[in-house]
């Protein structure tokens, strides 16, 4: 053998040992766990270096991964869906063995995660109460521009409106009346202090996902959470690549619509603003309605565990109010303008098993109320809010210990008001990898008007029995309340020298029960959810009249505690995937109500054993979505039964007819990133009413443009 092929094998042979070594991956394993704690299968794990293709991997079912690697610097990445992704850089050397175990936070805006049922997001097949999410998804399939008629096919709510769009818009859930449901954007209280809210100017414009809670919640809300809580969540910016999406349609009615929104993220500041613009002259005279909304919300991650936010909204809408013209000529003079503003700022600290929530939140509402020249009515409300809370979650329990400072302002008739409040709050929970779910809750209100008050909340969710195959999972829910409700600054300050105020009013109370059971077969393809509800509610704030006086000779008046009524019923819900492209959607309502105590009743309709008012006893939705080759159909029916009403005309009238809508929305991508849009509303053209004399929107389309740039990754 030559000399030199001795000497190649020599130095082949003395670094084969480091060759060898070289040459090692590096491991990285780990385990990806819930909040809880509950292992998450199906995750997805990836390693992208600096250059080349990331390595993935999905967690197995006990919520483990392993990845192999060759030396370098890594960004490691685990996300999942209805979860916070999680992120590390990583610098790997041959052979290292790294352990990285991660338990990732819910995502808030997920529609699988409930964050208004309890202190602390939870999944909402854990919540121990009903909850519907309206995702964003559907949102943007449905191509509705407004919040009430998406709200109108949920279980449980009926909606009354006073003519087409424009017209005053209150909501009812489960029985209560339309001032017991409190109304949150982003954590900001968006209800008349101890009232109820107009939902007319309430637009779905940068609107990612909205939550309805069902039953007293009181003890972690505060006054007005009297049959539930609605709280509306605005979009955030969530890619590297700027979106862009501008809307423009128009139809029917000569109605206009457009909107811009832009969102992102730009390394640790998220973003995401949108501004709109609606006209329509509507169906009739002086039917005309304006919106103009915009919105933002902006957060920065300070560092790995804080996180500060800035969330802002304003609607201002003016419309036409034509009143009763079924029974009566159209008022070509009296219109309704409205102007919310909502803005929050918050700051998150979640270290470990310690979650700290700071947040500051401020809502203005104003009412103009005008028919020139007979009068002008101007009502503006104001509140701020101080909101405090720490968690501690240890193993399978948390405890969440909150403190709230209010004030609120009320400038109506004149008179200014303010009202100054402050509670506390305790709720405790457990949710591990066992089988139940359940929560204690405890609020001491103390409220300036009626004092302090302590309410209660307890839930419970089990899950009854695992299962994926035919006969799927079987889980049990039930929840019980108490609710409270403050007076509103007109029935406690009024200075009326004939019809004053009662600043001894107590609060309105209601105590709510709910029982429910949710089954799934076909490997959760079909989904069905069956429930049980009854709410009392006493104490009820009336308007009664007293003898004439001298200088009050059309007599005398005031607000007092006086009446009592009970709602209870049944709420079905359905979901069946017959096939990826098609999926059907229910719900039933079934809500018996009654007047049981109301002395000052001033109309027939108002009297005991009668049936609330605008509440029909049975309502139910059908939906079918279709997704064919990138195009979408969604076709909707909506159905409400026969409500009690009065024309308050003395016409004798004393409910409303039943109706049925078919609502039709379809997408078709045309390239490009643009895509035509259309939505038909009340497609077989039929006339009905919502309110008693105001005839709703007869058939109506819109047809437009969406054109989409930017959003990746």
């Amino acid at each position: 053998m030559k000399t030199s092929h001795l000497i190649v094998l020599s130095v082949l042979y003395l670094l084969s040992p480091y060759t060898a070594h070289a040459q090692q991956p590096a491991i990285v394993t780990g385990t990806v766990t819930d909040p809880s704690g509950r292992p998450i299968a199906g995750a997805l794990v990836s390693a992208r270096p600096q250059r080349g293709s990331p390595v993935t991997v999905r967690t197995q079912s006990d919520g483990s991964y392993r990845l192999e690697l060759t030396a370098g610097n890594y960004r490691l990445r685990i996300e999942q869906s209805s979860f916070q992704p999680a992120e590390r850089e990583l610098r790997l050397a041959a052979g290292e063995l790294l352990q990285w175990n991660v338990a990732l936070r819910l995502e808030p805006l997920a529609a699988s995660v409930t964050v208004t049922a309890e202190a602390e997001p939870i999944p909402t097949g854990q919540a121990p109460t009903e909850v519907d999410v309206v995702s964003g998804h559907y949102l943007e399939q449905s191509h509705q521009l407004w919040l009430a008629p998406v709200l109108n096919t949920l279980p449980g709510v009926a909606i009354s409106q006073l003519g087409p769009m424009g017209g005053v818009t209150t909501l009812f859930l489960d029985g209560g009346n339309s001032n017991f449901t409190k109304v949150l954007v982003d954590g900001v209280p968006a209800n008349e202090p101890g009232g109820a809210l107009d939902f007319s100017n309430l637009s779905l414009e940068n609107i990612e996902k909205v939550e309805v809670v069902h039953g007293a919640a009181s003890a972690l809300f505060g006054s007005d959470a009297m049959t539930g809580v609605i709280q509306i969540f605005t979009r955030r910016g969530s890619t590297s690549q700027p979106q862009l999406d501008v809307y423009a349609d128009g139809g029917k009615f000569s109605t206009w619509h457009t909107a811009v929104q832009l969102a992102g993220r730009l390394g640790s500041f998220d973003y995401a603003a949108a501004a709109a613009g609606f006209d329509t002259q509507g169906q009739q005279p002086n039917n005309r309605f304006r919106d103009n909304t915009l919105s933002g919300n902006f957060g920065y991650q300070l560092t790995p565990a804080q996180s500060v936010r800035l969330v802002l909204r304003s609607s201002d809408s003016d419309a036409g109010e034509p009143g009763q013209t079924l029974f009566l000529p159209p008022d070509l003079h009296q219109h309704d303008a409205l102007r919310n503003f909502s803005a929050a700022a918050s700051w998150d600290d979640q270290a470990g098993d310690w979650h700290h929530h700071v947040s500051v939140g401020e809502s203005y509402l104003r009412e103009i109320y005008a028919d020139v020249p007979l009068f002008v009515v101007r009502n503006e409300y104001n509140r701020v809010d101080l909101n405090a809370d720490t968690t501690r979650t240890a193993g399978v329990a948390a405890l969440t210990a909150g403190y709230q400072y209010e004030v609120e302002n009320g400038f109506f008739n004149g008179t200014h008001a303010r009202r100054n409040n402050q509670a506390g709050f305790l709720e405790a929970r457990l949710a591990g990898r066992q089988r139940l779910s359940a929560l204690a809750g405890v609020r001491a209100e103390a409220n300036d008007s009626f004092g302090t008050r302590v309410v209660p909340r307890l839930g419970a969710s089990f899950l009854l029995r695992r299962g994926s195959g035919p006969w799927g999972s079987t889980r049990l829910y039930s929840s019980y309340g108490l609710g409270i409700k403050e007076p509103s600054f007109l029935q406690s300050f009024s200075q009326d020298p004939c019809f004053p105020g009662n600043p001894g009013l107590r609060p309105e109370r209601s105590q709510t029960f709910l029982a429910g059971i949710e089954q799934t077969w076909a490997g959760d393809r079909l989904q069905l959810d069956l429930n049980y509800f009854h709410n009392t509610f006493r104490d009820i704030v009336s308007f009664g009249f007293l003898p004439a006086t001298p200088t009050c000779p059309f007599g005398t008046g005031s607000y007092f505690n006086t009446d009592k009524a009970r709602a209870y019923g049944a709420h079905a819900r359905f979901e069946a995937r017959a096939a990826r492209w098609l999926e059907f959607t229910g719900n039933y309502t079934y809500d018996n109500t009654r007047v049981l105590r109301a002395p000052n009743a001033f109309d027939p309709t108002l009297t005991p054993g009668n049936r609330l008012f605008l509440r029909p006893l049975h309502a139910g939705t059908l939906a079918t979505q279709v997704g064919l080759r990138r195009t979408t159909w969604l076709l909707e029916a909506v159905y409400v039964g026969r409500r009690t009403d009065s024309d308050f005309l003395g016409l004798g009238m004393t409910s409303v007819p039943d109706y049925l809508i078919v609502n039709l929305a379809t997408t078709w991508p045309l390239g490009r990133g643009l895509s035509a849009y259309a939505r038909v509303e009340n497609l077989l053209d039929r006339r009905y009413q919502i309110a008693l004399g105001f005839p709703a929107q007869r058939l109506t389309c819109r047809a437009g443009l969406h054109y989409r740039w930017g959003g990746g990754r």
